[in-house]
C-alpha cells in the first residue's frame, strides 16, 4: 500500500555511497531541519489528543503506548521517563511493543504482523474504557497497532495515534489521529530517521503537557522527580534553596527529611 509523500517514498537524494562524510552529514541535517515545522502543522491534532489524554488520566485512567520496532521503542522511552521525571507510578504510562521485552534491543521477526497480538497484550493489562491507547506507527500500516485500535474502538476505549502517513489505516482508525507528514526519508524507507524524530517530539509534547496539567510541575521545576542519583539530589537541593531562600545545608536537611522536593517546600512553609 502506498501513500503520497510517504516515508516509504523514494529519497530525493541518490548515490549516497558516493557522498563524502561532510556531504552525508549536511544533507541529513538539512532533512532534519524540516521536522519541527512538520510537527508545528500538526499542533491542532496534537492538542485534541493531549486534551483527551489529560481527561482520561484525571479520571483515574492510564495511558498506553502501542507500537512495533522503532515506534514501539520510542513509546517505551517516553513511558519509562515519566516516573523519574514526574514522580508518577510506573503503572500510569505503559508502553507495549510487538514481540515483547526482547524486541526492545533486537528485532523480533514478524512480531508486528498479527492484528490479534496487540489486543492480547492490552487484555493482559486489563485495559478498560477509563484508559487511553495511542498507537505509534510511522508507516501507519502496522497490523499489531491497527488490530489494537480497532478492538479499543469497539469497546469504548478512546484511541489516538502518531503516524507520518496521511490516510493510512492507523490514521483512519484512531479517534484522535496525529499525522506528521515528514516526507521521504534520507535513506529510502528508513523511518527511524525523520519519522522517528517527529514521533519523539510529539511524545515529548503529549506526556510533558499531560504531566503539567496533572500538577506534577511547579513553576518550571520537576518538584515531584524521583531522587534516584546524586545529580537529581543536588538539583533538588538547588530547587529548595531557590524557593525558600535557605542555605544549602538547610535545604539538604529538608530534602533528607521529606524525601521529595515538593514535600520539603510545602512542609517548611506550613511549619
Amino acid at each position: 500500500m502506498s501513500f503520497i509523500k510517504t516515508t516509504e517514498s523514494d529519497s530525493k537524494y541518490n548515490h549516497l555511497e558516493k557522498m563524502s562524510v561532510s556531504e552525508l552529514l549536511e544533507n541529513i541535517n538539512n532533512e532534519d531541519k524540516t521536522i519541527a515545522h512538520s510537527v508545528e502543522r500538526s499542533i491542532p491534532q496534537i492538542e485534541k489528543l493531549t486534551k483527551k489524554v489529560v481527561e482520561q488520566l484525571k479520571a483515574g485512567g492510564r495511558l498506553f503506548y502501542l507500537g512495533a520496532g522503532t515506534s514501539g521503542r520510542l513509546g517505551i522511552v517516553d513511558a519509562s521517563e515519566c516516573p523519574p521525571t514526574f514522580g508518577v507510578s510506573h503503572n500510569l504510562v505503559i508502553a507495549l511493543i510487538a514481540g515483547g521485552d526482547s524486541a526492545i534491543r533486537e528485532a523480533v521477526e514478524f512480531a508486528e504482523d498479527s492484528e490479534d497480538q496487540g489486543v492480547i497484550d492490552l487484555q493482559k493489562e486489563n485495559i478498560s474504557k477509563n484508559d487511553m491507547v495511542i498507537g505509534i506507527a510511522a508507516s501507519g500500516t502496522t497490523p499489531y497497532v491497527i488490530g489494537a485500535l480497532k478492538y479499543c474502538n469497539e469497546n469504548n476505549i478512546p484511541t489516538g495515534c502518531i503516524t507520518c502517513n496521511e490516510g493510512s489505516p492507523v490514521a483512519t482508525t484512531a479517534q484522535f489521529p496525529v499525522v506528521v507528514t515528514v516526507g521521504p526519508e534520507f535513506v529510502t524507507g528508513s523511518s527511524r530517521m525523520k519519522a522517528g524524530t517527529a514521533q519523539k517530539l510529539v511524545l515529548n509534547m503529549i506526556s510533558t503537557t499531560a504531566m503539567i496539567q496533572l500538577g506534577k510541575v511547579k513553576g518550571n521545576k520537576m518538584v515531584d522527580m524521583q531522587l534516584s542519583n546524586n545529580k537529581l539530589v543536588n538539583r533538588g537541593i538547588g530547587m529548595i534553596m531557590a524557593e525558600l531562600g535557605v542555605s544549602e545545608e538547610e535545604a539538604k536537611t529538608l530534602l533528607q527529611k521529606h524525601k521529595n522536593v515538593r514535600n520539603a517546600i510545602n512542609n517548611f512553609k506550613n511549619e
